[in-house]
């Protein structure tokens, strides 16, 4: 997903390049408002961290992005390719390393792993993900 920050910079585009290139195959996206309820819940494993309330303000301040991405162990791979939760700590290259310069608005929410990223895919795409095969892939794996 694409925070507030990253929307309002006009980031969007950039991002998504980035997963592109590396080979990972969109399947959904969606620009939405998220409500209070909503972000609660997919935060609720953050809800007893003091910085919780500022983090759901944040995140209502304006539209996100949210994307779903499919490919080989894509939430390692997506998780690389973000950076470290605190851009300073970030690899270069990434896209918190290259955009982004505090932790509280670190431009990009990743799933940090399948189950994580199942979960959150029910909450955000309950509609559902669309299944379409990339004339890219035999070109990016074997």
């Amino acid at each position: 997903m694409i925070k507030p920050d990253g929307v309002q910079r006009g980031l969007v585009g950039e991002i998504i390049a980035r997963f592109e290139r590396k080979g990972l195959k969109l399947v959904a996206m969606k620009f939405v408002a998220p409500t209070r309820e909503h972000l609660e819940e997919h935060y609720a494993d953050l809800k007893a961290k003091a910085f919780f309330p500022g983090l759901i303000t944040y995140m209502m301040s304006g539209p996100v992005v949210a994307m779903a991405w499919e490919g080989k162990n894509a939430a390692a791979v997506g998780r690389q390719l973000l950076g470290a939760t605190r851009p300073t700590d970030s690899a270069p290259g990434t896209i918190r390393f290259d955009f982004a310069l505090d932790v509280g608005r670190n431009l990009i929410h990743g799933s940090d792993s399948p189950a994580s990223a199942e979960k959150e895919l029910k909450l955000w795409f309950p509609e559902g993900l669309v299944s379409w095969r990339s004339s890219e892939s035999t070109w990016v794996y074997e």
